[in-house]
């Protein structure tokens, strides 16, 4: 693949979720990335999170596959594996025994509560992890549950894109001194670090440790999603006073005294009661007509379907077709280097030999590992 990262070798341990995510993201950026998969296991090629991938299948209860394993990451600048703390050492594959083998190499470890701590060794999910960080409480309207930001912020957000970020620094700093390192990426820890403003305004003392009391978490009549006349949805986003003067103009509401109060936290309670009126007797597409492209801070809210037929979105070719099905381009872009149109996940497997004639095992070895069961 072509990008930045051209040139570097990946292995990855096939997984769900963020350690695909982080797979994409690198494999995305031009990194060769080879997933050792499960005999039987899956690939989708209608899943972006699969794209861009090598793919060989392993009986890790096997030795001789764990050896092949070892071989591999030899070979690698880097590796992704998200199992609970323990298993890659009970697999024979831990950060000593790899380490010793490739000084250089830079292992990715991707799980939700992290390598330590008293939850290390408890199953969880985004939902738990976004919990525990304190960012789940911040997402809801007022006197209202918290809602899950789907998995965005745990998974892909806290996880998989932190985890490419580590392993980007830790390439460079392998390359810089030829000593590889351990990364320790818990969901937890990058979700706690996604809300750094959040923390900041706290300190401050410019937030109220209650969702959907805030600016930013629908407290706000200037910055929030409302209802159209047809039963789809519009944003608002007009926090600062130019913008916000913008908003009434094209809403008619500049002559009511009652919006001059924007900041009065009190106010804003009665503000979007008359906001939500007023968006509810206009469709979508005619506040669109009204206030779309201006400096009023809006957007029309689309659906999945919709988002890639939107003219800004189809003219920076945001998303794409990959096997006949429409997904993510990769992001974000560069001045310099290009990266390649993705490819679809493979079959399982499909790239075995290919794999293992690229380390130097001849044919005879590659249909003895066959025959005995160690690649599928």
């Amino acid at each position: 693949m072509a990008g930045p990262l051209s040139g570097i070798r990946i292995i990855e341990f096939a997984g769900i979720g963020p350690g695909p995510y982080c797979g994409m993201m690198l494999a995305d950026h031009g990194a060769e990335v080879i997933r050792i998969d499960r005999p039987g296991g899956f690939m989708d090629p209608r899943d972006p999170l699969s794209r861009n991938r090598t793919s060989i299948a392993l009986d890790m209860k096997n030795p001789e596959a764990v050896q092949i394993a070892r071989d591999l990451c030899k070979s690698a600048d880097g590796i992704i594996e998200g199992y609970r703390p323990g298993v890659m050492e009970r697999l024979g594959l831990g950060p000593d025994v790899l380490l010793a083998d490739n000084p250089k190499l830079v292992y990715g470890r991707m799980t939700g509560w992290g390598q330590f701590g008293p939850y290390s060794q408890a199953a969880g999910h985004d939902i738990n992890y976004i919990a525990l960080s304190g960012v789940l409480h911040t997402v809801g309207r007022a006197g209202e549950k918290p809602v899950p930001p789907v998995n965005y912020v745990g998974d892909f957000g806290g996880g998989g894109m932190m985890l490419a970020f580590g392993m980007a620094s830790a390439l460079l700093h392998a390359a810089k001194t030829g000593q590889g390192q351990v990364i320790d990426c818990a969901m937890t820890d990058g979700s706690a670090l996604l809300a750094g403003m959040s923390w900041g305004f706290l300190a401050m003392g410019r937030l109220n440790d209650a969702p959907g009391t805030n600016m930013l978490d629908t407290g706000a009549h200037f910055y929030d999603t409302y209802t159209c006349a047809d039963g789809k949805f519009i944003s608002i986003g007009s926090i600062e006073p130019q913008f916000y003067a913008l908003l009434r103009e094209n809403t008619g509401l500049d002559a009511d005294p009652a919006f001059d109060a924007q900041m009065d936290p009190t106010q804003w309670g009665p503000l979007k009661d008359k906001l939500t009126a007023l968006f509810a007797t206009k469709t979508r597409d005619e506040w669109c007509a009204i206030m779309e492209m201006t400096d009023v801070c809006f957007a029309p809210v689309l659906s999945l379907n919709e988002a890639p037929q939107h003219p800004h979105n189809v003219a920076r070719e945001t998303f794409l077709t990959v096997g006949g099905v429409t997904q993510p381009a990769p992001a974000p872009r560069y001045s310099a280097s290009v990266t390649d149109t993705p490819r679809p996940a493979p079959a399982v497997g499909a790239d075995g030999d290919a794999v293992l004639a690229a380390l130097g095992y001849d044919a005879t070895r590659i249909a003895a590992l066959r025959g005995g069961g160690a690649v599928r």
